[in-house]
């Protein structure tokens, strides 16, 4: 009797790999929303920079309800025909109350100039959300107000917006492979008589992450993030204005370590940052803040302190 032979090993290697190749387009993952495709590579490339001094302060007074104390101090840039850049120095406290819910989020932030910010994000169902955000001031026309409706689908996203000022916009992205994602949008400024197109697509991976987008506007976005390993990234980005000619290309970095986070850029127009976040202990954050604009020769420092969660 004779005996079964096994096949080769490189034979059950090959055949293993073409079944893990088989995609599966009934399980396709969910997609990220539209507005956040370059959500990897702005968070390196577009820390959130300051000039001056920063204090933020969150007290939680229950498990839902928690205050924030925030102040600033530092220079305001003025707007001026002349190449140099004028300051002017200034100051505010914010005020802000937060409520945290599973299914229901609102914030509230008042500022010493009167003016009022709040945001509002309800889950309506288990699939459909509701986003709203308004600014209220004193100064005539500058009050607006945005609302979304986001629905999370299976393998696609949809979201629906409303603001003033007669705007409407739509967006829709849709997983394509376990690894590609498509989309697009439509917008119409009714007070400014406008409207535009866009497409985008997004590829990510274990190691890496690329994304482009186009508009009618003029607007040309393209973006890449590789991920060296779990605490280092390194991300590039290429921004073209085809109305208006501009080409901006930046590079960055973002550096996790075991107390701080560091992030940095470099542009192709000159201007180089970095944005520094050390815990010092269990609550408490200071923050570096550093930006240098070669061209217009303007040098922005910052420093913080963030206490609370």
């Amino acid at each position: 009797m004779a005996a079964t032979v096994p096949p080769p090993t490189h034979v059950a290697k090959e055949n293993e790999i073409k079944i893990e190749e088989k995609i599966d387009y009934l399980n396709l993952p969910c997609p990220i929303p539209y507005e956040e495709i370059h959500r990897e590579a702005l968070m390196s490339l577009k820390p959130e920079l300051f000039e001056g001094m920063r204090f933020d302060f969150t007290k939680g007074l229950n498990q839902k309800f928690s205050l924030s104390h925030s102040m600033f101090m530092g220079p305001m840039e003025v707007p001026s025909q002349s190449t140099e850049t004028i300051k002017i120095p200034t100051s505010h406290y914010e005020f802000g109350a937060n409520f945290l819910d599973p299914k229901l989020m609102l914030f509230g932030r008042i500022l010493t100039d009167g003016r009022l910010n709040a945001r509002v994000k309800c889950d309506l169902t288990d699939n459909l959300t509701l986003k709203a955000n308004a600014q209220l001031t004193s100064e005539p026309h500058m009050s607006h107000g945005m609302g979304n409706f986001d629905y999370k689908g299976k393998d696609y996203r949809a979201q629906f917006q409303l603001g003033n000022g007669a705007l409407f916009g739509a967006n829709y992205i849709q997983s394509v492979t376990p690894h590609l994602s498509l989309g697009g949008e439509v917008f119409w400024a009714g007070q400014h008589r406008k409207s535009g197109i866009g497409f985008a697509g997004r590829y990510n991976s274990d190691k890496m992450v690329a994304t482009g987008q186009v508009a009618s506007t003029g607007m040309v976005a393209l973006s890449y993030v590789q991920k060296v390993s779990e605490k280092v990234s390194l991300a590039s980005d290429f921004m073209y204005n085809y109305m208006s000619r501009d080409v901006t290309t930046s590079f960055g970095y973002d550096y996790i370590l075991r107390q701080c986070r560091l992030r940095g850029k470099i542009d192709s127009n000159g201007c180089t940052a970095a944005f520094l976040e050390e815990r010092l202990n269990m609550g408490l954050n200071f923050i570096l803040s550093a930006e240098i604009d070669h061209r217009k020769k303007d040098y922005k420092f910052g420093f913080g302190l963030t206490v609370g969660e």
